[in-house]
């Protein structure tokens, strides 16, 4: 197969590759409007230390192609493996490569629900307002901001990314609550359209705090369908609707030469080469209990800054402080 139908690399170089992305296909394509734009500076996504986790990111081929794949298609990517592994930094990875702004990240829990990712809407401040004579609704707009799924769903030009972090962790009807969603790319303001005969354009912020999008009827639709990244410690199994329209990706815990090359574009392939008793000893504690690929970077950073190399005694004595076995007793 030819490798020039790669929208996304995983070379870590910041490219405009996404230009190159083709129609989707006709029971995926959305005429959202009016057309609104973002910040795709590739600075400003996440800070420092998520462009540094962006940029140092190793994604296996398997990987590269599944993401493309869910970019094609204009489907969800669901990524499960175990905790460390670098599901959730995959998001931040392609966002940069792409040029593709901030990534717009919605962390589940129990008590997640679908509204939360589309919109906030303050009725308390609203109320408080009203007692002044300070509530008309041409201002209604002030008491709404677009959740995390609410700005991925607005008519951009270009796609978003947006991670659904440890989606396992939802309710149990909460995938299913998603489908619609995923299946239309639209979804209603109700705030807004019981007024859209008198103000029917509202400027609302978006949740990455960019220039503010217009939304007309209390009706939001895409245009390009956002990449949206799910992530799953495999807690809990979803229902096969659920999983039918989603890309899959299982990320497996990486060998000794994924985890060489992990330290090495991280902190430099002479640590890679120097440490490699700590990766032998990574491995082992992983056979018999559950290990985070973070936990060996740890490791190799403080035992060089802890200047320990020749002592082994002292070296094994700091390495058990950080490899230790997460489902194990503290």
């Amino acid at each position: 197969m030819n490798d020039d139908w790669r929208i996304f690399t995983g070379t870590g170089t910041v490219h405009d590759g996404i230009k190159r992305l083709p129609e989707p296909p006709p029971w995926r394509r959305f005429n959202g409007e009016p057309v609104a734009k973002f910040d795709r500076t590739p600075s400003t996504p996440h800070g420092h230390r998520r462009t540094a986790l962006a940029t140092t990111y190793q994604a296996d081929p398997d990987t590269i192609d599944l993401v493309n794949t869910a970019l094609y298609l204009r489907r969800p990517l669901l990524v499960t493996g175990e905790p460390g592994v670098g599901k959730s930094t995959l998001a931040y990875a392609v966002a940069h490569e792409l040029r593709l702004g901030a990534v717009l990240r919605w962390p589940i829990t129990s008590r997640s629900a679908l509204r939360d990712g589309l919109y906030r809407y303050d009725a308390i401040g609203r109320v408080e307002d009203a007692s002044t004579g300070d509530a008309a609704d041409s201002h209604l707009g002030r008491y709404l901001r677009l959740g995390p799924l609410g700005t991925a769903l607005v008519p951009y030009a270009i796609p978003r990314v947006l991670l659904v972090d440890e989606i396992d962790k939802s309710d149990f009807d909460f995938p299913n609550d998603l489908l619609n969603i995923f299946e239309e790319g639209e979804y209603e303001i109700p705030e807004l359209a019981r007024i859209a005969d008198t103000t029917p354009e509202v400027w609302l912020q978006p949740a990455d705090h960019g220039p503010k999008v217009r939304v007309n009827h209390g009706q939001v639709a895409c245009r390009e369908f956002p990449l949206i990244i799910m992530t799953s410690n495999q807690e809990r199994e979803f229902p096969s609707a659920f999983l039918r329209r989603c890309v899959r990706l299982d990320l497996p815990s990486p060998d000794r030469a994924r985890l060489s090359e992990i330290v090495a574009a991280h902190l430099g392939v002479d640590r890679a080469e120097t440490n490699e008793d700590l990766i032998t000893s990574f491995l082992a504690r992983r056979e018999t209990g559950e290990m985070a690929t973070d936990q060996l970077l740890n490791a190799v950073y403080l035992l060089d800054k802890a200047s320990a190399d020749g002592d082994r005694g002292a070296r094994e004595h700091l390495a058990g402080l950080i490899l230790r076995q997460l489902n194990s007793p503290a």
